[in-house]
């Protein structure tokens, strides 16, 4: 048995130099990735060091919307798919593991045969004797049993190559999770602020009857003592009915976004709890946003576009090792008889052994092409590993400037309502004198509710604002 195989390896090494000589094998041709990030943001005051994790319910830190996040968690449909197709990557993965590892099957098998006597084997068959007296049984049976192995020798790493890229892109399919879970994450905290912006808008604008309608009652006695006209009159109750329909719109948005969360957490309905506090007075605690650098260990984007990198390469040197020559062995121990009774007998024992050496030697286009498309794939995720961290890079300097320009305006804002809210005050004031036109005070009061809601508006962008930073630097799936 070693003679034999000494012989296979002897055999394998003298037709591995004559095959290497006559094959044409291309470089490796691997694109290597450019991704020089700049040392700090154009932000000072908020980057520098190194960013540390931070976990989502902390960084939100409201028991409300918390319930909500981790209700998603468990049931968003999306999110469950993923969960599947992660189990089907893990199953690929253990196909590819046992590809390169020695397969041993038992076999068994019956059968009979009857040669007809004029031929080779009949006339054998009628001329012999199994043993002496005893001639062969016809018809002749054939029953054999024992194990059978076969083995692709994996020289050239090109099955455990296979094997790691499916790993990697298992690897790859678990940052696709977690920048799934960072985006629902993001997104119910969206609409929860959301909600609470309009449950703040439908506040207001109820504040604002309540004024409106005082308004129209005192205009009411000032033309009973024709103080005024009924023009007055009808434009505030116009401006009181305008006011009245804007109701109905901001009711309409908070069912489709109370709907919409239902949605995101894997439910047909449900009742959102909103947190009490003032949602104008809403503060998020600050963010470090780090270096740039962060984003290549943070952002499940980037991870995931440099797993599908590193699988792009094995793929290319899988499908370069296809140009090498092959080693097959295979092997099989067992009993055969032509009688049940005699098949575990130690002269019924049979084995045998075999090695076979294969390469291509001509036209090979179907290898080179498959070569080739495996180089322009490895290219192409260098291109989108790029693509993603430039993409990274981008989004977080734009939701830098976009936290800072509705911060600002925020506080604007604040101030032009604080103005007009005087400014109302005054105008009544006058008008009750009649010092001031009744047009006076109701493009007042127009304004004033306008820049109230704007202000809503711009909380919500502002809170939208540091909810998107936090998922650009790669925050959410931790």
């Amino acid at each position: 048995m070693n003679s034999t195989i000494n012989h296979l390896k002897h055999l394998f090494i003298i037709v591995l130099v004559g095959l290497m000589g006559s094959c044409s094998i291309p470089g490796p041709g691997l694109k290597k990735a450019h991704t020089a990030l700049p040392g700090s943001y154009k932000y000072q005051d908020l980057s520098g060091s190194r960013m540390e994790k931070i976990s989502w319910r902390a960084y939100f830190d409201d028991p409300k919307l918390s319930g909500l996040i981790d209700t998603a968690l468990s049931n968003n449909q999306e999110l469950n798919i993923v969960l599947q197709e992660l189990k089907v990557r893990q199953n690929e993965v253990l196909e590819k593991s046992g590809e390169y590892l020695p397969q041993v099957k038992l076999e068994a098998g019956a059968g009979v045969e009857k040669s007809g006597r004029y031929t080779r084997m009949g006339s054998l068959e009628h001329n012999l004797e199994i043993k002496e007296g005893e001639e062969f049984p016809e018809p002749l049976g054939d029953f054999q049993i024992g194990p059978v192995a076969s083995w692709e020798v994996d020289i050239w790493r090109k099955l455990r190559n296979a094997k790691d890229a499916a790993q990697l892109r298992y690897l790859a399919a678990n940052q696709g999770k977690n920048l799934l879970i960072t985006n629902l994450i993001a997104e119910i905290a969206s609409e929860y602020y959301e909600l609470q912006a309009l449950d703040t808008l439908l506040e207001i604008i109820k504040n604002n009857l309540s004024i409106q309608e005082e308004a129209l009652r005192k205009v009411k006695l000032q033309k009973l003592y024709a103080r005024t006209t009924q023009l007055a009159v009808n434009r505030f109750q116009a401006q009181l009915l305008k006011t009245k329909n804007l109701q109905y719109g901001v009711k309409q948005q908070i069912v489709e976004t109370r709907n919409r969360l239902n949605f995101l957490v894997g439910r047909y309905s449900g009742d959102i709890g909103r947190n009490k506090e003032d949602f104008l007075s809403i503060q998020l605690d600050s963010l470090e946003t780090g270096i740039p650098s962060d984003l290549l260990e943070y952002r499940p984007d980037i991870r995931q576009a440099a797993y599908q990198l590193q699988a792009s390469k094995l793929d290319v040197r899988v499908a370069r090792a296809e140009f090498y020559p092959s080693l097959d062995i295979t092997a099989g121990i067992g009993f055969e008889a032509f009688k049940p009774s005699l098949l575990f007998n130690p002269e019924s024992l049979l084995y045998n052994a075999a090695g076979e050496i294969m390469a291509p030697l001509i036209n090979k286009k179907a290898i080179r092409a498959r070569y080739n498309q495996a180089s322009a794939l490895q290219v192409q995720a260098v291109f989108e590993y790029e693509r993603a961290v430039l993409n990274a890079y981008t989004e977080v300097l734009n939701k830098l400037n976009k936290l800072d320009n509705y911060s600002a305006s925020f506080k604007t804002k604040k101030k032009e309502v604080a103005i007009l809210n005087e400014s109302f005050a005054i105008a009544n004031t006058l008008f009750k004198y009649a010092e001031a036109d009744y047009v006076e005070v109701l493009l007042t009061q127009e304004e004033a509710l306008d820049a109230k809601m704007e202000l809503v508006e711009t909380k919500l962008h502002q809170l939208q604002a540091k909810i998107n930073l936090y998922r650009a630097l790669g925050g959410g799936w931790q």
